[in-house]
């Protein structure tokens, strides 16, 4: 049977906030005066940030410095982040359980930060809406779910979702359900896309909407390429060849077929993508925690699990990864594919205290640019890394959108 790290994100979240994971090394020095321009200069774009389901669970007002989470708005300006897609994260015990009014809640939320604080934050629905924006102290916020769930049967839906703002879904999470089957899933009910999930894809072309293989088994990555009419992305995953058996990362031969079509693969930021020692741990742990709740003979609170999880991580270590090893995937991708298939897809506030150190928080991305720097990369290749990437594919999925016949689209336009 394939290893597969038992816990998905942003679940980790929860487990992990007990922060009991050691450093790898010391703390990094200041970015280079280089990396701090080109963090001011370049378009940065994050494909997964977990804001939404952190604030639906905790209120915080995110437009100024918050004690906990990943991001913030001062944090994400001293990082140079342009762009921060939202995650509109179901939960995969929600399918056929209230699974779009969730996504409604949340996308509700999004636009509410931007409604609240319109000189910080701004709704984005297009790679011009994210341009436009260029040089000003405004963040953009386009939206993305993750787990295809709020869908429900209805492929009415999708055009829905594309109107509240939503441009890419992955149409899996945690297990597999009406559209595809999961990486994380032992069923395997589809063998990749279910009938319905193929009918999806071709309204998510047709639409203009981002199809993210993220979380999805291999059959149904290699399908849902084979599928799509244009260039899908992974917007946050990095490369399996570091990590034998773990299906959430992709493997050689999916990233090439994603680049053949001219897609993109988001690195994740999380440890237990980047070294296999943090997913054996967090392995371990996770069965520790199945045996402790099946002694205790009833559901833990989310209370009780932060409490055994800290005690578990105060006596089992864990590793964290570094920026090296953030580096190590992208070279990867680069190596395989080149420079024009591979950019960043953080996770953060979706894998709790397992980020690099250098990268815990949305102000470190010039760390990050130092990293690319020293490892050799130019300017205008750390650009593309950055965000450009993303935004030609983005482009790419607009512009035939357009060609087939859909109306224009921009801030605040309908179908």
């Amino acid at each position: 049977m394939t290893s597969r790290l038992l816990i998905p994100t942003p679940w980790l979240s929860l487990v992990l906030a007990g922060g009991a994971f050691l450093n790898a090394g010391g703390s990094l020095a200041e970015p280079s005066p280089q990396a701090q321009r080109l963090a001011r200069e370049a378009l940065i774009v994050d494909t997964h940030i977990d804001v939404p389901y952190r604030l639906h669970g905790k209120p915080e007002d995110i437009s100024k410095r918050t004690a906990s989470g990943d991001f913030d708005y001062p944090r994400a300006r001293a990082g140079g982040l342009d762009a921060a897609f939202m995650s509109i994260y179901v939960p995969a015990e929600r399918e056929g359980n209230g699974a779009k009014a969730l996504a409604e809640e949340l996308i509700d939320l999004v636009e509410g930060l931007a409604r609240a604080a319109p000189e910080k934050f701004a709704l984005a629905r297009s790679p011009a809406d994210i341009r436009s924006r260029a040089g000003t102290d405004v963040i953009s916020l386009p939206m993305g779910m993750e787990n295809g769930a709020p869908i429900e049967g209805q492929l009415a839906n999708v055009g829905y979702f594309y109107e509240r703002g939503i441009r890419y879904i992955g149409l899996a999470h945690g297990t597999s359900n009406h559209l595809a089957d999961s990486s994380f899933d032992i069923r395997r009910p589809w063998q990749g896309l279910s009938p319905f999930g193929r009918e999806v894809i071709a309204e998510m072309n047709r639409l203009g909407i981002m199809v993210d293989v993220s979380h999805l088994s291999d059959e149904a990555t290699a399908q849902a390429i084979e599928l799509s009419r244009v260039p899908v992305i992974a917007s946050h995953s990095s490369a399996r060849a570091f990590m034998p058996g773990f299906e959430r990362n992709l493997s050689d031969a999916l990233i090439r077929a994603i680049a053949a079509r001219g897609g993109v693969v988001q690195v994740n930021f999380g440890s237990a993508f980047l070294i296999p020692e943090a997913t054996e741990h967090l392995n371990k742990m996770r069965a520790a925690l199945q045996g402790w709740r099946a002694t205790a003979g009833k559901d833990a609170s989310p209370e009780e699990i932060r409490a055994f999880v800290a005690d578990y991580n105060q006596q089992h270590s864990s590793p964290r990864a570094t920026i090296d090893h953030v580096i190590e995937h992208i070279d990867h991708i680069v190596e395989l594919v080149g420079i024009d298939y591979v950019g960043l897809g953080s996770d953060f506030d979706g894998v709790g205290d397992t980020l690099p150190e250098g990268l815990r928080d949305v102000s470190q991305y010039p760390n990050l640019i130092d990293a690319l720097l020293t490892a050799g990369y130019s300017e205008p290749d750390v650009k593309k890394i950055l965000g450009e990437n993303l935004l030609r594919v983005w482009a790419e999925v607009e512009r035939q959108a357009l060609s087939a016949g859909r109306q224009a689209v921009g801030s605040g336009c309908r179908l």
